[in-house]
């Protein structure tokens, strides 16, 4: 392949830009390299042989987005300490009248230490959340307790009536049994 350095640096000059933004086609080398002047250069430019290539564009739209969102208070890093405290009041209140235990009002502290919740709004509903789905698992074990319970006392009924049935068929052969001894023993006694 031949070098095009000098045709290169003649179009940049033309073009009033980098070496970096002509692009040569590679097609018409061999009619490319034989322009040494600016003016063959300028006659491959306008028979589009060379080319200055379009300004790459660097997008602004992710940073304007970046910026609004911040604007609006996200992407601040940890959680302004105001806020923090406002947060850890409602935790002790809602603590002190009952409305949470100890365990729950533990773990909301926690994360409402590594900034979980950016608002009284959120931590509440988190609180409503977590209290519902609490009831809600409570509900389901008594569910499954009172059916353990259940099946449990029909095992004993069940249980309790076969030793019957079994006591009764036991009593009933023990009184066949008796009663063909004492056939055996009349039979013997007439054979005597």
């Amino acid at each position: 392949m031949v070098s095009l350095k000098l045709q290169k640096r003649l179009a940049a000059s033309v073009l009033k830009c980098g070496k970096r933004k002509v692009w040569v086609d590679p097609n018409e080398v061999s009619e490319i390299y034989k322009a040494n002047s600016r003016q063959n250069i300028w006659k491959l430019i306008n028979n589009g042989f060379i080319i200055r290539k379009p300004t790459k564009i660097h997008s602004r739209s992710r940073a304007l987005r970046m910026k609004e969102a911040k604007r609006k208070g996200r992407h601040s890093g940890y959680e302004s300490k105001p806020e923090q405290r406002v947060l850890r009041r409602l935790l002790c209140k809602y603590r002190e009248s009952k409305k949470i235990d100890k365990h729950m009002c533990h773990d909301m502290y926690m994360k409402l230490k590594v900034n979980v919740f950016k608002s009284k709004r959120v931590l509440m509903e988190s609180i409503h959340k977590s209290k519902a789905e609490k009831a809600r698992k409570k509900t389901l074990s008594d569910q499954f307790e009172a059916k353990r319970a259940k099946n449990k006392a029909s095992r004993e009924r069940k249980i309790a009536r076969r030793e019957e049935r079994l006591a009764q068929v036991t009593t009933t052969l023990i009184i066949v049994g008796l009663h063909a001894d004492a056939l055996k023993m009349t039979k013997n006694k007439d054979y005597e």
